[in-house]
């Protein structure tokens, strides 16, 4: 069994988080766990952990907007594989997750012993997705709008997610210590590579990439 360095978990729900980690200390006993409960701390993690083997992603993780952490993670930290840890086991969910980067999809379903040979694959270098799984023809508009977020770098991704809890600029400059100028040049920025006109656009424009099914807030 291969025994990785370090993994990151980013869930928000202690209970399930503690119980992963209890099941999967058990069998990585040489493994550095790192975790996350919101998107800002996870961000924190990829960056002083940038050598991890791991990410195990919850998609629920509050700030996450759906698959836009997923595309933002993969084209940032591309040396770490992502799965996709969710309790949204559907086709269309587990079909985007693949099609923007995940390595691999285990639903919270999954018996323990599949987890952990999931991980295993994943950490071999294959993909690994639940048997019942089949593929979904890809939704080009999706596509798009997920190679214009990945065009995005990290200071912009953050104002954007910032944009979409409703934050003005100068709340986005006191919180992230910059001028409001540096602020609307960044928006200027953001609009010109989502290829909208403003912020309602931009945030309509990544709603599309939301998780199928939940409303996120």
């Amino acid at each position: 069994m291969i025994q990785p360095e370090k993994i990151i978990i980013a869930d928000d729900h202690p209970l399930f988080r503690q119980a992963l980690l209890g099941t999967l200390k058990s069998k990585f006993i040489d493994t550095a766990w790192l975790e996350a409960q919101t998107i800002p701390e996870l961000e924190k993690q990829l960056i002083s952990h940038s050598d991890s083997d791991l990410l195990l992603l919850d998609l629920n993780i509050p700030g996450a907007h759906g698959f836009n952490t997923l595309i933002h993670v993969r084209n940032h930290f591309p040396q770490i594989p992502v799965v996709i840890v969710s309790a949204h086991e559907d086709q269309e969910t587990i079909s985007k997750s693949m099609e923007f980067g995940a390595a691999g999809f285990i639903p919270k379903s999954t018996p323990v012993e599949l987890i952990i040979t999931a991980i295993q694959q994943v950490l071999f270098g294959n993909t690994w997705v639940p048997e019942a799984f089949q593929a979904l023809e890809n939704d080009h508009e999706s596509t798009d709008i997920s190679e214009r977020v990945a065009s995005l770098t990290q200071q912009q991704y953050k104002i954007l997610l910032m944009f979409a809890q409703g934050l003005l600029n100068k709340q986005i400059a006191y919180d992230l210590h910059v001028s409001e100028a540096t602020i609307k040049a960044h928006a200027t920025a953001i609009f010109r590579k989502l290829n909208v006109r403003n912020r309602t656009q931009a945030v309509i424009a990544i709603s599309q990439l939301d998780i199928p099914g939940l409303n996120l807030d």
